[in-house]
């Protein structure tokens, strides 16, 4: 099978920026070691990466998120995947699978790209458990996604439950992606501010 030329250019980054990724692992996880998973059953659950505990019998599922849309950009925002459509009928988005056995979101932003390779980049961890409480607590009910796409058409859609400025809103993007996802943005600020994230660079 050929591949286009698009995916083998995301592919490409995606390795070249892993790279990159594990060097800051290495030098940032004091307490812990790190290990990709390869297992492609394991990754559709949401874990690309283990970190696992060097005194303590613990360890912590990561799931990899890249701006790699972005590239030399520093965002101050991230997209949260609520649902998109297959074949016209709509599915759950990686935030509310309860397939996922994600416990922390590793959320690479601030991606800089110098003659050919990435040369620095930010990582939030970003845990899974606390921002669902959160949402629960803000009343953010997972049986209104529907409605969302049946009232709105394509953009930006504010939330009485979040400061739009401050905090996230939604966004529906029914014209430039063929899945149309619905994506609930969120501040990266609001998320450490909030404890639900903290920084590792």
């Amino acid at each position: 099978m050929t591949l286009n030329s698009d995916f083998k250019s995301d592919l490409k980054k995606e390795q070249l920026l892993t790279k990159l990724i594990d060097k800051i692992y290495a030098s940032k996880l004091k307490h812990y070691s790190f290990e990709r998973v390869k297992d492609l059953n394991e990754q559709y659950k949401g874990v690309d990466v283990v970190f696992k505990h060097k005194s303590k019998i613990c360890s912590y599922f990561i799931d990899e998120k890249a701006q790699l849309d972005y590239i030399n950009e520093d965002l101050p925002t991230f997209a949260f995947e609520l649902s998109y459509l297959k074949n016209t009928i709509e599915k759950k988005g990686w935030l509310f699978d309860e397939k996922k056995k994600t416990d922390f979101y590793a959320l690479i932003t601030a991606i800089f790209l110098d003659d050919g390779e990435f040369t620095s980049c930010k990582i939030t961890l970003v845990n899974r458990k606390k921002l669902l409480k959160k949402l629960d607590e803000l009343n953010f009910k997972k049986t209104d996604l529907q409605n969302y796409r049946s009232v709105y058409n394509h953009g930006k859609i504010v939330l009485d439950q979040l400061n739009q400025k401050k905090e996230g809103y939604l966004f529906l993007s029914s014209k430039n992606k063929i899945e149309e996802p619905l994506n609930l943005i969120l501040r990266l600020d609001w998320l450490l501010e909030t404890k639900i994230a903290k920084r590792l660079i």
